[in-house]
């Protein structure tokens, strides 16, 4: 079944993670560039029911924009509507590269958990 994978070209994360989908000859049906077009809020909601994480799965926290905007006091004390709508506003929030194929979900690249979701056989 073909991905989706919202993900950003110079991350090495994120080309380790297409390279491994490629090698394991997985279909990337959409290469979508996180950064300039995030998910939306409703988009992430599917994307995190279909992960069966929790929400601070989604959350970039070694990034720049997360501690510039101090997220890790602010967080414990929003909804997960809020959380959702901080994420579809900014892509450099969301951790990368978030693979999909509108059933399973993965956050991060991680070999282990790509061999248990998208390896074929």
């Amino acid at each position: 079944m073909p991905v989706k994978v919202f993900c950003y070209d110079k991350c090495g994360t994120c080309r380790s993670a297409i390279k491994w989908l490629k090698v394991h000859e997985v279909d990337i049906a959409e290469n979508i560039p996180l950064f300039d077009t995030p998910p939306s809020a409703k988009e992430l909601a599917k994307l995190l029911s279909d992960s069966g994480l929790e929400i601070k799965k989604f959350f970039n926290t070694s990034g720049e924009v997360y501690r510039e905007m101090n997220l890790k006091d602010k967080l414990p004390g929003m909804s997960q509507e809020q959380m959702l709508e901080l994420l579809a506003s900014n892509g450099r929030l969301i951790k990368r590269p978030i693979v999909t194929d509108g059933h399973k979900v993965t956050v991060g690249f991680k070999e282990p958990e790509f061999e248990q979701a998208w390896a074929k056989g």
